[in-house]
């Protein structure tokens, strides 16, 4: 079970549902390239059946990870409490650093305002989650042990 926001959920159904609409494609791809004869030295014929690999591994992924996700239910959460869908203001204990970070459910790289992403399930999302503002949360990193002061939920 992972928890995840809504819009997460619908990002998620959105790619499935691009991927699926795209099988014809690759498929109608592998045609034309089985077409041009020899397939042990057709380049392009190897390259679409590697793609549409690709491409139904990826949705098998998405299937499962849908079948598997829960929604966050954010209307519950005290205003000050950390919870997916949150994006934290933390200072570093050690350096005085000042880093903000938005919980979220599924990472989608995306480097908006400054903001990193962090799941509930890494370490410092575990460390996160539920965790209020003016609490000092310790997280095991891989780069060693770190303290942090929530300053704010924005």
């Amino acid at each position: 079970m992972e928890y995840v926001t809504q819009d997460d959920k619908d990002r998620l159904e959105k790619e499935l549902k691009e991927r699926i609409h795209r099988r014809k494609e690759l498929s109608d791809r592998i045609g034309r390239a089985r077409e041009m004869g020899d397939l042990k030295e057709n380049a392009e014929y190897h390259a679409a059946r590697e793609d549409q690999g690709m491409n139904e591994a990826r949705i098998h992924d998405l299937e499962e990870k849908l079948a598997n996700v829960v929604i966050a239910d954010t209307e519950e959460v005290p205003d000050d409490m950390v919870f997916v869908g949150s994006t934290v203001r933390l200072k570093d204990m050690d350096s005085g650093k000042e880093e903000s970070y938005k919980l979220v459910g599924e990472m989608t790289g995306s480097f908006v305002d400054d903001v990193m992403e962090v799941t509930p399930s890494s370490n410092l999302g575990l460390g996160l989650i539920k965790a209020r503002v003016g609490e000092t949360i310790r997280v095991d990193l891989p780069r060693g042990v770190k303290t942090y002061e929530i300053l704010e939920i924005m």
